[in-house]
């Protein structure tokens, strides 16, 4: 794609257009479910930049969704993955949205970014997580559209990756799925957010526990911020919910960040409950549940 063809394909997209390949770029996959509660709100929600017009009704909304996102497809914009969440009940909502050749070379372009990204059929378990991640920011776009808070910053992998020395000198990724930093009742409040699937066992959940200790000690988000992030794992069941956090508690080494109240464990109904009310508002341990 050479820059004339690039500068008059910019030229032809709409701001909603750039703002659905920007979020595929950012999230890597959305169903086309996830792309409507993200840029074609309905009257009753507020706009969100890049959203345009709001929609009387949500089946308005869904039509207009799948209308715009087969206009991008036919230009090889973005793609459909073979796999459908929800299975072919699930109509249009459920097909899975990538970007398309076209579109990684055009935002490659536009970012100035020399890195050729491939996109090919991702396997059914990195879909599955990746849209649980993908769903769990979008509900923060929600709560920031609702007023609940204010949300200064949200990165998705890898950008919200840290890398830091360890105590020995050597190079170490810690690799969240998700950092927010939120505002509300003149308090910021940043979060590292970890979105479990229940396909990984007890002891991989205690490694990355321990991951966020080393990053805690190496003091570098501290000396740039003046505070740790809360790190929020967000899981299916209150069975999941137990596992995790028997197996944290049940580790001597995790025990300043457990006093701390830096790990909060709850499920999918309580994660808006949490930014909400705040993280430093819920009860010191790991069990943080929903509205009472």
């Amino acid at each position: 794609m050479k820059y004339n063809d690039i500068a008059s394909l910019l030229e032809s997209l709409s701001e909603r257009d750039l703002a659905i390949l920007e979020s595929l770029r950012s999230h890597r996959a959305l169903t086309t479910a996830l792309i409507r509660r993200l840029h074609f709100p309905i009257s009753s929600e507020p706009h969100e930049a890049g959203a345009g017009k709001s929609h009387a009704t949500e089946m308005a909304a869904a039509v207009a969704t799948i209308r715009v996102l087969t206009r991008l497809e036919s230009r090889r914009l973005i793609t459909r993955l073979h796999r459908r969440i929800g299975g072919v009940r699930a109509g249009s909502t459920g097909i899975v949205w990538q970007l398309g050749a076209g579109g990684e070379r055009l935002l490659r372009a536009r970012h100035g970014d020399p890195a050729r990204r491939r996109y090919s059929e991702p396997s059914p378990s990195f879909i599955a997580h990746t849209l649980v991640a993908a769903d769990l920011a979008i509900q923060l776009y929600e709560l920031a559209r609702g007023r609940e808070v204010e949300l200064l910053r949200l990165e998705a992998e890898p950008e919200c990756w840290r890398t830091f020395l360890s105590a020995h000198g050597a190079r170490q990724w810690l690799k969240p799925d998700l950092f927010a930093i939120t505002a509300k009742r003149d308090y910021e409040e940043h979060l590292f957010i970890e979105a479990d699937n229940a396909t990984e066992h007890a002891p991989v959940i205690v490694r990355k526990a321990l991951q966020y200790q080393r990053y805690a000690n190496s003091g570098m988000h501290q000396q740039e911020h003046g505070l740790f992030p809360f790190v929020i794992w967000v899981v299916p069941d209150k069975k999941r919910q137990a596992v995790i956090c028997a197996a944290l508690v049940a580790e001597p080494r995790l025990r300043d960040l457990v006093t701390a109240g830096v790990f909060h464990v709850l499920t999918t109904e309580g994660f808006p409950h949490l930014i909400a009310e705040g993280a430093a508002f819920m009860p010191h341990h790991l069990i943080s549940g929903g509205p009472k």
